[in-house]
Parts: C-alpha cells; structure tokens; sequence
C-alpha cells in the first residue's frame, strides 16, 4: 500500500536578501557566492510555525480537504520557535486540525525522514488516512551574518504536503542513515549561531547521499537510468551536480530551486516538489527520487512511483 500527494503549497518571506547585499556586509561578492553554491538570493523574516502554518494552509486548499479530515501532522524542523511546546502544537490551533502533531529533528534529512515515518504509519492497518506533512526551517535568526561561511547559505522557507492513503505502491525503497561521529560539522548550541566544517560537510555529504541513493534504488531494483525527477536538499548546486555524476543520475532530471531560495533545510525538498508540480514532472508513473543530509550527519533517500 501506500499514500499519494494529493495537495502541496509553499510559504517563503518576503523580504529577499540578494548576494549583492550580502557583499555590502561582508568580504564577499555576487560573483563568489554563486560560482562556490549557486545561490544568487535568499528569503529571511518568517518564524518556523508561520512558514509552516501558511504552507500547510495552501496544501490543504488544494487537496479540498478540511482541517478536520487531517489525522496526523507530521512537522519536520530543526528550528522550532521554542523549546516547549513543539512547534507542531503551534500549527495545529492555527490550522484548527483535530488529530495528533509532532515535530521530527532530522536537520536538512528531516523532510525525507517525515515522508518514510508517514507513509509507514499509513500503511499500517489503522493508520491515518490523510496527513499534513510539512517541512519548514527559520534560519536566520540563528545565522552568522558577519560569517561568510555560512550567511551566503541559510535562509527561511517551508513546503508542506497533503498525503492520502491509496491502495497503489507508492514508496518502492527507502534509506535511512546517521552518523553522530561527524556531529561536529555542523552545530549550533542553545543560544548559539550554527557553525560549519563546509569543505568536510561537502565530502561527507556527497559520499554518503550518493551510496544511500543508489542502496534505495538497488532495494527498488531499479538503476539510475530508470529515475525521471530527481529531488535533492538544496544545500549546495555543486553537492547536487557531485552526487548526480557518482550516482549516473543525469543532472538534467534534477529539479532545484536554490537559486533563488537558499538553504533552508527542511524546507528545501517541498519547495523543489512543488517546482517539479509546477512544471508537469511529477507525472503519474514517474520515477521520483528524493533525497537529503544534514546535521548529525543524518541522510535519506526515496524511491517513488508517482
């Protein structure tokens, strides 16, 4: 069995924070930032629950589901706009739902990790039969802004789906992984601005999303020339185009948005689906990919029949 997205909306501040303001900041130009990522902009100015409450709002429209047919939200965030209650609390009174919420910290994997945990628990004999999963992240607020390293990354952002149960077998594969001995490439304490090891991020990350790839389509028994959309955390162009020339996915079936959106985190993956939506290539049948990392290091893969 499985579950088919049924409605998907986007939520991104307003305010946009282009490579040229950046450079009025910091030691850095338009040019730089885009040759080592590129990002030409980012969205900042939005909390996680208000990212997640909009985004969750447009979904749920386009589905033409009510609040109250919703039997699980699923918040992925590692950026939650307080300790207790989780954020998912918040979104949930907003969005006048009636069924149980909780937040999922994955870091940058967590969209893909909530899309495993939500199908699995539908697909048991009396799971739900519509969630709300989203994935959204405020970065800024915990962003360095006089730290090149990483400013010219973060932003804020979040997506959210609507899925539903269906009979058809939806997910083929999936992979999990973590590993906490590299948890030092990226932190950031209570109080604390995010900190990054970027040229051993990039190295961790490229080997450990192109094997976890290619594991979910051996699972699937599928190979990378069977994938029609690829799906990949927005993190860095250059990661993408890396993991797509170790797996043999042709870059062309990546579909990405960080251009204009940055990096942030679990808002990533949602906003490049409703791209891939937007444009026709999320057609039913299609090989889907999806895939992400992040802090912990955590990584995770998919393999979809849409």
């Amino acid at each position: 069995m499985g579950a088919r997205m049924i409605g998907i909306g986007t939520a991104l501040p307003e305010k946009v924070l282009t490579n040229h303001d950046l450079a009025e900041m910091m030691d850095t130009s338009d040019e730089w930032i885009r040759e080592r990522t590129g990002i030409r902009e980012r969205r900042i100015g939005l909390p996680t629950s208000a990212l997640g409450v909009q985004s969750g709002r447009t979904a749920l429209e386009m589905a033409g589901v009510d609040p109250s047919e919703i039997d699980l939200l699923v918040l992925s965030t590692t950026t939650p706009d307080q300790q207790v209650p989780g954020t998912s609390a918040v979104i949930h009174a907003e969005l006048g739902l009636r069924c149980g919420a909780f937040d999922l910290n994955a870091a940058c994997a967590g969209f893909t990790y909530g899309w495993v945990v939500t199908q699995s628990m539908m697909d048991a004999p009396c799971g739900p039969r519509r969630t709300l999963l989203i994935g959204a992240d405020s970065l800024s607020p915990w962003t360095d802004w006089t730290d090149r390293n990483t400013a010219i990354l973060f932003s804020d952002g979040g997506g959210a789906v609507v899925l539903e149960h269906t009979d058809a077998r939806t997910m083929l594969s999936w992979d999990l992984g973590a590993d906490g001995n590299h948890r030092e490439l990226i932190r950031g304490g209570h109080g604390a601005k995010i900190s990054m090891d970027g040229h051993e991020v990039f190295k961790v990350a490229v080997r450990a999303v192109s094997d976890s790839v290619m594991a979910a389509l051996d699972r699937a028994g599928l190979g990378p020339e069977d994938v029609d959309v690829l799906l990949p955390h927005q993190a860095n162009i250059r990661i993408i185009e890396a993991i797509c020339k170790r797996t043999g996915i042709a870059f062309e079936r990546s579909c990405n948005v960080i251009e204009h959106t940055g990096n942030n985190s679990s808002g990533t993956i949602p906003l490049t689906m409703a791209k891939a939506h937007r444009e026709g290539l999320l057609q039913p049948g299609a090989l889907v990919v999806m895939t992400g990392f992040g802090a912990g290091m955590t990584w995770a893969t998919t393999v979809n029949r849409w």
